[in-house]
C-alpha cells in the first residue's frame, strides 16, 4: 500500500466516528426542549450522591433509598419554585391587566424629569404598545408551562434510576471516554465541584442579598415586601440583571405614589448596601466551596444561558472549565510526545 492511501482499519474508524457524531447530534437535537430536566437530574444526582452511598451502605434498598432522595428533592427544589411561580403569576396577572394604567403614570413621571431637563425620551411610546407586548410575553411565558412540567418528569425519571445505580454509575459512565484514569479523576473531582459550587453558591447568594434588600422594603414602607423579596432572589440569579430587577421597579413603584424620598432612599440603599454585599456574600461562598475565577463564570453564564436556560447558569461555568481542563489534559499527553519525537528526530 502506499504512503498517499488511507488503510482501510483508519477508514472503519473514521466511518464509526462520523457515524458517533451524526446520531449524537440528532439525539442532542431532538432532546434540546428537555435539555434543562437532564441537566437537571444531573444536578441533583452530584448534590445527593454521596448521601445516596451513605442510604445503601445503611442497608437501605436501592429503590426504597432513591424514592427518599427524590422525595427530598422535590420538597427543597419543586415544591418552593411551585409556591414562587404562584406567587409571580398572581402579581403578573394584576400587573397585565393594569399595565397600561401602569404605564400611564410611569410616563408622566418619567415626562416630569424631561420637562426637568429638556430632554424628549418617551414621545414614541405608546402605552397600548407597551401593555400589548406584555400580555404576548406573559403568554409566552404560560405556553411554556407544558415544557417545564415535561422537563421535571424526564429530571426525576432520570434521577431515579442514576440514583439506584450510584456505586457503579461513574465506572460505566466514564468507561466510554477514551483518556486514562488520572486524566478522567481530574474531569470527574472537577465537574462535579463546579456543579456543587453554583448549584449551593448562586442561590445561597441570592438569599442573602434578597435578605438585605428585605430589609430596605420595611425601612422605606414598601408594599407587598415579600413579593419583591422574591423578585430580588430571582434577579440576583440572573446574569447583567441582578437585584435591580426588584429595586429599580421598587423605586419606579415609589415614585408614582408620590413617595419620592422613599424611591431616592431606596435606591440608594439598593446601589451602595445592596450592590455592596454582592462582593461580599460571593467571597464568603467561594471559599467554602469551590473558587471558580469570576472570568470563568462571566463567560460561562453568557454561553451557557442561551444554551441550557436557567440552568446553563450552573453548567455555562462547568462548560468553559471542562474546555480549560481539556485543552490542559491534551497539551499534557500529546504536546510532550509531540516534542519529544521532535528532538528524537534531531537526535
Amino acid at each position: 500500500m502506499s504512503k498517499d492511501q488511507l488503510s482501510p482499519s483508519l477508514i472503519r474508524q473514521l466511518f464509526m466516528l462520523a457515524c458517533i457524531i451524526a446520531l449524537g447530534f440528532l439525539i442532542f437535537k431532538e432532546l434540546t426542549p428537555y435539555l434543562s430536566g437532564i441537566l437537571g437530574a444531573i444536578t441533583v444526582y452530584v448534590l445527593f450522591r454521596n448521601y445516596m452511598i451513605k442510604l445503601l451502605d445503611k442497608g437501605y434498598k436501592p429503590w426504597l433509598a432513591a424514592t427518599i432522595i427524590c422525595i427530598i428533592s422535590v420538597v427543597i427544589i419543586v415544591i418552593p419554585v411551585s409556591l414562587i411561580i404562584l406567587l409571580l403569576s398572581s402579581k403578573i396577572q394584576n400587573a397585565v391587566k393594569n399595565s397600561e394604567e401602569i404605564t400611564t403614570i410611569l410616563k408622566s413621571k418619567v415626562a416630569q424629569v424631561e420637562n426637568y431637563v429638556d430632554i424628549d425620551v418617551l414621545q414614541q411610546v405608546k402605552t397600548k404598545d407597551v401593555s400589548g407586548w406584555v400580555s404576548e410575553q406573559i403568554q409566552g411565558l404560560a405556553g411554556s408551562t407544558f415544557d417545564t412540567v415535561i422537563a421535571i418528569g424526564i429530571m426525576f425519571f432520570i434521577l431515579y434510576f442514576m440514583l439506584i445505580n450510584a456505586k457503579n454509575l461513574q465506572s460505566i459512565f466514564l468507561a466510554y471516554i477514551p483518556l486514562n484514569n488520572e486524566n478522567i479523576e481530574a474531569i470527574s473531582k472537577e465537574s462535579s465541584e463546579i456543579v456543587k459550587s453554583n448549584a449551593i453558591g448562586i442561590p445561597l447568594v441570592a438569599l442573602m442579598q434578597g435578605i438585605v434588600a428585605l430589609i430596605g422594603y420595611y425601612i422605606f414602607g414598601v408594599e407587598s415586601p415579600l413579593f419583591w423579596f422574591v423578585i430580588t432572589i430571582v434577579g440576583s440569579m440572573i446574569p447583567f440583571v441582578g437585584t435591580a430587577l426588584g429595586i429599580l421597579p421598587v423605586t419606579l413603584l415609589l415614585l408614582s405614589q408620590g413617595q419620592n424620598w422613599q424611591a431616592i432612599g431606596l435606591l440608594i440603599y439598593g446601589a451602595v448596601v445592596v450592590g455592596s454585599t454582592d462582593n461580599v456574600f460571593r467571597i464568603i461562598v467561594q471559599n467554602k466551596l469551590s473558587n471558580l475565577h469570576p472570568l470563568i463564570t462571566l463567560i460561562g453564564v453568557v454561553v451557557g444561558v442561551p444554551l441550557f436556560g436557567f440552568i446553563g447558569l450552573i453548567f455555562g461555568p462547568l462548560l468553559v472549565s471542562l474546555f480549560l481542563l481539556l485543552v490542559r489534559i491534551y497539551k499534557n499527553e500529546y504536546g510532550k510526545k509531540s516534542s519529544s519525537s521532535k528532538q528524537t528526530r534531531e537526535i
